[in-house]
Order: structure tokens, then C-alpha cells, then sequence
């Protein structure tokens, strides 16, 4: 049997920290999500995580101006090259030091970056195929502690960077004699936000103290003039810039504060501070965090530490409105290009918002768990996940879409189980607050709360398959309680066990539960013989994970001594085990001395789930790694890489000597105060470190797996976040403008009589890949050019997209492509639906003619190519 799963989505989390960023039309947010970027999609309501990752957590994020390339950067400054088109990394770059800031120019020529005290500026990578993507072209020195802003003119002739040492420096692109660089004072904090005015040299800076400083400048961007060389003429500098390479130098800048005297001797622009304001004129705000400004519109957003932000029209500085979206800091704001819509995240709470200030409501909003999850569960037809998390939230998300519709925030606690009903209607979770609570899918309301007579922590949870019973254990009783959910009455307390009860499960085609405990037991209750022990079958080791097949014919246990074993539950009869220790290889903590081969802690499976048909059983517990096992042959099919980011804690395998120095390891070193990243050492007995202390670093682990029912994909919660595997790229059925006359007789009607393009049009409405491909392959060679010249442009998008997906997969020698026609058809398809979003309403009037002529052309060619 072979497993082809693909990463398909990250769900549970929507930001984590960095900068966001809108498309180009306004209509996606583009946010880092640890070491990966997801994609929501305001319009369709639907997000998307692209299939690249750094190696450790995003830090800043630049797109170009046309949205087709971004410049992604991690906390170490190793960037990636993207195409947003495609999906696909382009170029590897480092940077060697952390970026705070990465900006385009308007133009999409270049682009700068500014790490510690200095600005680079790169020559962007163009539409020329090019060895060395990123070019350094100036190196600009002028603050003297880190930098933290970047803004470009319109016309990209000039930047203006601001620093934590409270000025504010602005910089020429090109060789200006009369602006090489000007340094602004007049903030008494860090710079948070610096923007020119629209079309002019005219500045507004921003400090974290809420101070706004507006500058005028003496000269227009007209009044730039280029510096005349002496040495060589400008021709043989062009060719030297084309000829520099990825690493070189490039030109050195370094400014410094100019006297009066040299400013009046070189008729430099200049700058005066023509208003100052004030945001914080009672101090309720706090420190101002996050600021972004909108040039046609003059409207300046700031986001404050208090979760409140402002809306200002400058220059008069006059406030449309206040509000606050949290209690926790605006970590990042962004603008979209029609300045209707604001984006906000505030990274402590995973949250991510999208404003719509003109309305004054909503158009986006997502949060994610901001803690870890420790469960999840699928719903009956695989359209719906509920995770249940640390942070005491139960939320329900939507497969398709990728979007949280409903949170359930009654639990006081960590919610440690979830599981649905067999109806698909009532969501079941257990806490540590000492509650069992059911949900309601079509009210969304909390209607049943179970609790014991006496408190327990209950960290397992199930239900039978008709619904009515609803058993949970407890973790200090070492007890089991069974209620009646129709009358939420306590039915009984099964007492035996004397240890934790770490799982539940109930068969599921008989009443039998099965228990797993630290008491290296799994007891099987009947529940229709006065809720007694069954059987008991011993363990060699503690209990932690207890699964049925779907049939109910077998049972999974995993133990901490790494085996998980099979068990007939008709015989109490052990049919198998698989040992895997070695396969889950956890990683070496950065505090410990030993690599992970050595290390004795944490080997074991905490989490068991039986695929669909039942052949194979999917593990995860204490590692980055999930295992797939064939439960018949006892062997080890795949393994899953869950993540590749540094940022957690034991991810490495070996020693890093690097980090060990005559006193021990770099990673023992708390830095303390301030906005360090230190690493605290963990307490006794205490998992996630110091939650006392300001910073810690998230081990790597998969708390829960569960198969979809269609068996399609699966799902684990890790630290990470909930990551989704599936076989489809896509939705199997995906109807578009269906109605009752669109069905596979009336299709092949038109087929009958010879209407060919009514058939392709209502292949492509029905969407059933088997039908389009059984229509274009009944349409005559001679026809492909009446029938694409009379296709919509929508459905030459669908055809070039099916013909794309097709020529991959198929073996029918009508669909056989060579490589480089392969990817000309991926390359239409891409082109076809980034042009198909970013067209305006009035560009769509103006060029409807060509751009149906330019389609079917492209259609034609692509389908001659093919045939």
C-alpha cells in the first residue's frame, strides 16, 4: 500500500508574529504563521498555506508591487525567493544577521533590507533568467542603533529608515547631489512607523511614546538632480553594476549629522518640523506599537499596546475613530491598496483581524488556540475538525475553507479530549476544570454540563456510538464516570483501576469500553451486564493510548516502553506488537548533554489512530515524527516529518559544539530582561519551562492523530499548530453554477448531438473529473478550434487547469505531454487565474475583446500541443 499524503493546510493558528502583508488587489492578507505563510482569502472566504518553510520562525515578510514574488525571512536572516504564482521557492539567500524590516520599491527594481544599523539595498530579481537573484547594490550607514521602519517615495528615487536610537534618516536610491542622506531628530523614543507623503518628500514619523512629527521638505521630487562622475562616464557604471555578484559590497554610504555650515555651502534639501502631535495626552494607550499609513486617503492607523488602535487623517491629524480589538499588544497593521480594509494581529493571542473603518464592522476575523492543542476529532462526513486546546477553547473548523465558524469558550481550564456524536450534531469535551461539557452545532450553545461528586481532572474522554452514554477518567481518582447524556444524570463510577486513566474508547459495534491506565492494564467494561469488567488484558508497561479498529474486531494499545500491541478484545488474546522505539526518534533538547540517540525519555507513542479501512494504524507522540505502521505485516510504512523549525525545542539530534563554551552550553543562559529570546531551564515535574518567566521555548510534539472517515486525510494538533494530510489536492466534487438541468444524461445528450461546446461548458459546471474527461476526449480533432474559440474565459481557465492536472496523472496516450509543454500549460493556468482576480471591474469593459481572442489563442495552441 503505498501513502502519497501531502501537507494541505495549517489550521489552528492564523498569526504568530512578523508583518502583514494585503495582495495586490486587496482581497488576500498574507500572514506568517511560525515558519510558514497562509494565505486568506477574504472574498471567497477560504485560506491556503503555501508548501514552503523556513527553518526557523518568519520574522518579516516583503511582496513585491505586481503581488508575484515575496522575500521571506526567518529570525536568523536565512530569506526565500517565492513566487506567490506557483507556490514554488526560487531562490536560498541569508543575510547572516536578523532583518527587522524588508520594502520594495514601487517600481519592483529593488528592494531594501535593514538589519542592526545599516540599510542594504538589492536590485529585485526580474523577468531576465538570472544566476544570482539578490544583487547588492548600496550598503547605507547612518543610525547608530538598530533600525526598525522602511518607506519609499512613489517613484522610488528615495527611502527613509527609522532607528531605535530615536532619528530618522533619509536615504537616495540613486547617485542625487543634492540628497545623499538627511538625519530628522525630534522623537524622544523608538521609531515605530516613518512615511512619505503621496508624490513628495514630505515626512511623518511616528514614535513608540505616541509622538507624531510632520516634516516638510524645501524641494519636490522634480528637484532631484543626479550627481555628475568624474572618473568614469555613467555607461561604464551601468555595465559594472550589471557585472557585480550576489555577495559583492557595493557601494558604501555612510552618513553623518551635517553642520550648518555644510548644508549652506552644498544646497542640500532640507527639512523642517512644521507640527508635532500627541496620541497618549491622558497615557491610557500605553506604548504605541504598530503604525501604517495609506497615501491617497491620508489616513494613519497606530495600533497601541493596550489592544486599542486610532484612526487619523493627516496632515490636520483629525481622529475618525478609536476602538479596541483585544486586550493584548498590535503587533503588526497593514493597509490594503483601496484603503477600505485594515489588517491587525496581535501576535500574543494568534489573532488576526480585518477592519473595515468606513462600515465600522468586521470583514475578517481568526483566532487561533495561544497555547498548545492537546486534541482534536473529526466529524462523521469529514467536513468539520474540533480541536480543544490549553488555552480552554473548543473550536470548530471548517475543512474546505480552513476557517474557525464557532468557539466554545465555557471551560475554566485545559480542554484535554474532544469527540463528536455519531449524529455530527453534538461536540463532547473533557477539562481539567473538572467538567465534561456538550455543544450543540445548531444552536452553538453549551446544553449539557457532566460533573462528579466529588472534583476530578478528567483527561479522557468517550462516547458510544448511539450517544447516550458519555465516559470520562479521571487522572486523581483513578475512577472512570459514566453519564446518561438524554438526562445528564451520573449513571455510575467504575472503580478498579489504580492508576491514571490515560484513555478511552468505546467499541464500535458493541457496548464495550475500553480503558488504558498507568496501572499496566486495559480493562474492558460491558455496558449492558451492570457496567462490569470484562476482561482485563495485562500490559508490560504503563497504558497511554487505547484505539478500536473500525470493525471492532481488534485493539491498538501503546505503553511506554514504545510497543504499540494488538489485542483480539472476543479472547483477551494479544494477536501482535510492533517495537517503536526506534522509529519515533525524538530529538535532543538544547539543555541536555546527551544526543537523541542516548536519551531515554519520552520513546513511547502517546496517540493511536486506525485508518478507514483498518489496515493501518497511524502513531505520534513526544516527536516531529508520525509513524504509519500495516497493522497485518507489523512494519513500518511512512514517516511524516511534521516540521523543520529550529524554533522549537527538540528538533536537533546531536551535540551542537558550537553552542558549548568553557562554562556549558549557550542554551542554559537566560538573557532575562528585555525582548531577548533566552531559553529558561524547565522546573522538576514542569514540561513547558518557567510559565512564570517571559519567554519560553515550545518542545516539539504531536498531542493527538485522528483519520478522517473518508480516509482521504488526517489530522494531528502539535505545537505547531493542527496540520491536515490529505490525498486530494482538491475537492473531489466541486460544482460551479450548477442547477437542475446539468446532469451526466443531459451532457451526454449534447455529446449525441455533436454540440460539442454546450458539453465541455456543462462537463465543467458538473465538475466530475471522469465526465471531462470522457467529453474532451469525444470531441473531434477538426472541432478544438470552433470549440475554444467559443469557450467564456472561465472555462478556458477550468480546461487549461483539468488539462494540467490531467497530463500528470493519466496514462491515456491523448494526454501524453512532453515536459516542456508540461509546464507551458502550468504556466497558462497560473497566468490565466492571476489575471482572472486582479482585472478591475472597468479593465474588464475596456479589454473584453482581446482578452477572449488572447485566451482562445492560448487555448488553441495549449490544445494542439496537447493533442
Amino acid at each position: 500500500m503505498k501513502f502519497a499524503y501531502r501537507f494541505s493546510n495549517l489550521l489552528g493558528a492564523v498569526y504568530r508574529q512578523g508583518n502583514l502583508n494585503f495582495s495586490k488587489d486587496g482581497n488576500a492578507v498574507i500572514s506568517p504563521v511560525g515558519n510558514r505563510i497562509s494565505v486568506f482569502d477574504l472574498k471567497n472566504n477560504s485560506s491556503e498555506t503555501l508548501p514552503v518553510s523556513t527553518t526557523k520562525n518568519i520574522s518579516c515578510v516583503g511582496v513585491s508591487p505586481d503581488g508575484n514574488l515575496a522575500v521571506v525571512v526567518d529570525e536568523d536572516g536565512a530569506a526565500l525567493l517565492i513566487s506567490l504564482i506557483t507556490r514554488a521557492v526560487l531562490h536560498h539567500f541569508h543575510f547572516h544577521k536578523p532583518v527587522s524590516s524588508i520594502r520594495f520599491s514601487p517600481d519592483g527594481r529593488r528592494f531594501v533590507v535593514t538589519k542592526e544599523n545599516v540599510a542594504l539595498m538589492y536590485h529585485a530579481p526580474g523577468k531576465r533568467r538570472e544566476f544570482n537573484a539578490f544583487v547588492l547594490d548600496k550598503s547605507y550607514y547612518g543610525p547608530y542603533d538598530e533600525t526598525t521602519c522602511i518607506d519609499w517615495t512613489d517613484d522610488s528615487k528615495c527611502f527613509v529608515v527609522g532607528s531605535k536610537d530615536m532619528s530618522t534618516w533619509v536615504f537616495g536610491a540613486e547617485r542625487w547631489a543634492n540628497l545623499i542622506y538627511y538625519s530628522l531628530g525630534g522623537h524622544k523614543d523608538v521609531i515605530v512607523g516613518c512615511f512619505f507623503e503621496k508624490d513628495s518628500l514630505d515626512l511623518y514619523t511616528v514614535s513608540q511614546d505616541g509622538t507624531l512629527c510632520v516634516w516638510e521638505s524645501d524641494t519636490e521630487l522634480d528637484g532631484l538632480v543626479l550627481r555628475k562622475t568624474r572618473d568614469r562616464p555613467e555607461d561604464e557604471e551601468d555595465e559594472e553594476e550589471g557585472t557585480r555578484t550576489e555577495g559583492d559590497q557595493g557601494e558604501v554610504i555612510r552618513g553623518k549629522v551635517e553642520t550648518p555650515r555644510e548644508r549652506e555651502r552644498t544646497k542640500n534639501v532640507r527639512y523642517k518640523q512644521i507640527s508635532k502631535h500627541f496620541f497618549n495626552k491622558e497615557g491610557d494607550f500605553n506604548n504605541l506599537t504598530a503604525a501604517a499609513f495609506h497615501k491617497p486617503t491620508h489616513i494613519l492607523v497606530t495600533g497601541f499596546s493596550s489592544g486599542i488602535f486610532h484612526l487619523h487623517e493627516l496632515p490636520e491629524f483629525n481622529l475618525i475613530h478609536s476602538l479596541s480589538i483585544s486586550d493584548q499588544r498590535i503587533t503588526s497593521v497593514a493597509i490594503n491598496c483601496s484603503g477600505d480594509w485594515i489588517g491587525f494581529g496581535c501576535s500574543r493571542m494568534g489573532q488576526l483581524l480585518v477592519w473595515e473603518w468606513q462600515s465600522e464592522s468586521y470583514v475578517f476575523k481568526q483566532q487561533g488556540h495561544f497555547n498548545n492543542m492537546a486534541s482534536l476529532t473529526y466529524s462523521p462526513d469529514g467536513q468539520y475538525i474540533v480541536t480543544g486546546g490549553d488555552d480552554g477553547k473548543v473550536k470548530v473548523w471548517n475543512t474546505n475553507s480552513g476557517l474557525c465558524f464557532v468557539t466554545f469558550t465555557e471551560h475554566t481550564s485545559s480542554v484535554t479530549s474532544v469527540t463528536f456524536t455519531s449524529s455530527g450534531f453534538v461536540i463532547v469535551s473533557a477539562s481539567l476544570d473538572g467538567t465534561v461539557r456538550a455543544f450543540d452545532l445548531h444552536r452553538y450553545r453549551n446544553f449539557r454540563t457532566f460533573t462528579s461528586p466529588r472534583p476530578a481532572q478528567f483527561s479522557s474522554l468517550a462516547v458510544d456510538v448511539s450517544g447516550e452514554l458519555v465516559s470520562a477518567g479521571a487522572q486523581d481518582s483513578f475512577e472512570i464516570f459514566l453519564w446518561s447524556m438524554q438526562t445528564g444524570r451520573l449513571l455510575e463510577v467504575l472503580g478498579g483501576h489504580e492508576g491514571p486513566v490515560s484513555s478511552l474508547c468505546f467499541s464500535p459495534v458493541q457496548s464495550i469500553l475500553a480503558s488504558a491506565s498507568w496501572d499496566r492494564t486495559v480493562r474492558l467494561w460491558d455496558m449492558l451486564d451492570s457496567w462490569q469488567v470484562k476482561e482485563t488484558l495485562p500490559l508490560t508497561s504503563d497504558g497511554l493510548s487505547v484505539s478500536y479498529r473500525p470493525d471492532g474486531q481488534e485493539l491498538a494499545v501503546a505503553t511506554l516502553n514504545g510497543e504499540i500491541s494488538f489485542w483480539n478484545p472476543q479472547t483477551a488474546t494479544q494477536t501482535g506488537s510492533v517495537s517503536g522505539r526506534h522509529d519515533l526518534q525524538t530529538g535532543r533538547k538544547e539543555t541536555d548533554k546527551v544526543t537523541a540517540k542516548q536519551t531515554a525519555k519520552g520513546k513511547s507513542f502517546t496517540s493511536l489512530c486506525y485508518s478507514a479501512d483498518g489496515e493501518s494504524i497511524l502513531a505520534g507522540g513526544q516527536s516531529k515524527f508520525v509513524c504509519i505502521y500495516n497493522v497485518k505485516e507489523q512494519l513500518l510504512m511512512k514517516k511524516f516529518e511534521i516540521s523543520c523549525n529550529l524554533s522549537f525545542d527538540a528538533m536537533e539530534e546531536f551535540l551542537d559544539r558550537r553552542k558549548m563554551t568553557e562554562f556549558g552550553s549557550l542554551a542554559l543562559v537566560d538573557d532575562g530582561t528585555g525582548d531577548g529570546d533566552g531559553v529558561n531551564i524547565s522546573l522538576p515535574g514542569v514540561r513547558r519551562g518557567d510559565m512564570s518567566s517571559r519567554h519560553f521555548k515550545p518542545e516539539i510534539r504531536v498531542s493527538s492523530l485522528r483519520f478522517s472517515p473518508t480516509g482521504r486525510s488526517w489530522a494531528a494538533t502539535t505545537t505547531e499548530g493542527l496540520l491536515v494530510y490529505s490525498l486530494d489536492g482538491s475537492l473531489v466534487f466541486d460544482p460551479y453554477d450548477l442547477d437542475l438541468d446539468v446532469t451526466p444524461a443531459s451532457i451526454r445528450k449534447q455529446l449525441r448531438l455533436q454540440d460539442w461546446a454546450s458539453a465541455v461548458v456543462l462537463a465543467f459546471r458538473l465538475n466530475e473529473n471522469a465526465l471531462k474527461q470522457e467529453v474532451l476526449e469525444t470531441v473531434p480533432h477538426e472541432q478544438i478550434p470552433l470549440v475554444c474559440s467559443s469557450l467564456p474565459d472561465v472555462y478556458v481557465e477550468k480546461l487549461l487547469g483539468f488539462v494540467n492536472k490531467l497530463q500528470s496523472s493519466s496514462s491515456d496516450h491523448h494526454f501524453k505531454c512532453c515536459d516542456f509543454n508540461m509546464y507551458n500549460i502550468r504556466y497558462a493556468t497560473a497566468l490565466s487565474k492571476q489575471r482572472g482576480l486582479k482585472r478591475s471591474a472597468e479593465e474588464e469593459e475596456e479589454e473584453d475583446e482581446d482578452q477572449s481572442e488572447e485566451m482562445s489563442e492560448a487555448s488553441l495552441e495549449n490544445a494542439e500541443m496537447m493533442l
